[in-house]
């Protein structure tokens, strides 16, 4: 979330603005791409449990549509800023284009915190911003999904809300919804079995193999959950994750050097990703400081949380041996912190590649939605491998061949679809 003294925005914009010297961009396509399209602020009343009425702030932004309907999460967080709707809404339009995908960029959220609503207040929270958002969301112009801190409950009472106001059946509006109610299978390990399909093809790359290497995650949510699933699934150990403590207010590291065991963690984790640290501890886990993930000696960091998370005064406590970062969350590495880590050699997977699985397999599942036809988990899956490996090598490959650090070589390729994307249709 953003702070005082950080601005996602802002980052955001230095990031397009590095790849648009790079592609030497006239004036009027900067402007046009270094802010959202659209944007909407508007406010949900809601009765509360104990009989009051309480106004939440909602947001969503349609960074750029060029390509295709508006594809972006909807997050309740207590933090949430237009300024982070924002960044996160220009990101997603750079990863739909990257993943090759005929989607624009979007993103949405409401400041709250779901830790202290009861289920009906949520509902209602729900419904009103699908009522504030009715007539500029929907499967040919904008289609929302789950982020941080929402479920395919949340979607499913939104899908439920925009059908009751349009008077017909649209499944194809959200994606994010439970099986058996318009979801796709395979969409809860999406995100984070594509964070690993990136590692796998980078650790091909670089002539090592899986079980060979160590990794430290933050995060113990979704993501993070099924990376490291499927990491151990390949030979990988994981030693250390953190996450947040809602009772504390802060976050810890849970280390094992032996390697964590995820059923047992998951045992003791609530439905927001939090690890009970007692329990952790009588399972023989070494409970540490929030940030102790990152300062692990291990192969393969990947930071799965929020955003502003690897910075100018923490990224010089990354181990030397480590040798990939894969960014899990959406821009968890400010640029300043990106400049130390490019000197140190490490090669990064930037995160609007490494974390395109998810908004892949939400395309999957819009389109499976709109045609009511519905693939088997397999299928989906292994669409979703030939999507992220395809990404990865048009990266890697141009990042090779023109000598640009992985990032700026995810930028270049996925700004230019769309400004090519914009260019025909005659905008700019």
């Amino acid at each position: 979330m953003a702070t005082k003294d950080f601005n996602p925005f802002h980052m955001a914009q230095t990031q397009f603005d590095k790849a648009a010297d790079i592609l030497d961009l006239e004036e009027a396509t900067r402007q046009l791409l270094r802010e959202p399209m659209r944007e909407y602020h508007f406010n949900i009343p809601v009765h509360m449990d104990d009989g009051t009425v309480k106004v939440f702030k909602g947001f969503r932004v349609q960074h750029n549509d060029a390509l295709g309907p508006s594809k972006g999460g909807i997050r309740f967080h207590p933090q949430e800023t237009a300024d982070t709707v924002k960044a996160l809404a220009m990101w997603m339009t750079w990863k739909c284009s990257l993943a090759g995908l005929p989607l624009g960029g979007g993103k949405g959220g409401v400041i709250c915190d779901p830790h202290h609503l009861s289920l009906r207040e949520q509902e209602l929270i729900c419904r009103g911003w699908v009522r504030q958002m009715a007539k500029n969301v929907g499967p040919l112009n904008d289609v929302p999904a789950p982020d941080v801190m929402t479920s395919g409950q949340h979607m499913l009472w939104m899908m439920d809300e925009f059908e009751a106001i349009h008077g017909a059946k649209y499944p194809g509006f959200i994606t994010g919804k439970p099986v058996g109610m318009g979801g796709s299978l395979g969409r809860k390990e999406a995100t984070g079995y594509g964070v690993i399909f990136t590692v796998r093809e980078a650790l091909k790359e670089m002539n090592i193999k899986p079980e060979n290497t160590t990794a430290s995650v933050q995060g113990f949510g979704n993501v993070a959950q099924f990376a490291i699933e499927l990491y151990q699934m390949l030979g990988g150990k994981v030693i250390c994750v953190s996450c947040w403590d809602q009772n504390d207010q802060k976050s810890y590291s849970f280390r094992k050097d032996n390697g964590i065991d995820l059923k047992e963690l998951l045992k003791i984790t609530d439905k927001f990703g939090g690890i009970d640290k007692e329990k952790a501890k009588k399972d023989g886990y070494e409970v540490l400081d929030g940030d102790a993930w990152l300062e692990q000696e291990v192969d393969i960091l990947i930071p799965s949380a929020l955003e502003n998370q690897i910075r100018e005064d923490n990224v010089d406590k990354i181990s030397d041996k480590v040798k990939i970062i894969a960014e899990g969350a959406n821009g968890p590495t400010t640029p300043t912190a990106d400049k130390v880590i490019e000197s140190k050699g490490i090669f990064i997977i930037p995160d609007f590649l490494a974390n395109a699985g998810g908004v892949t397999c939400s395309y999957f599942e819009q389109v499976q939605s709109n045609m009511n036809y519905f693939w088997e988990r397999d299928e989906v899956l292994g669409k979703l491998d030939v999507k992220m490996t395809s990404a990865y090598l048009a990266t890697s490959d141009l990042a090779h061949k023109k000598k640009l650090y992985m990032r700026d070589a995810a930028n270049v390729i996925a700004i230019s679809r769309v400004v090519d994307g914009c260019k025909q249709r005659g905008w700019c």
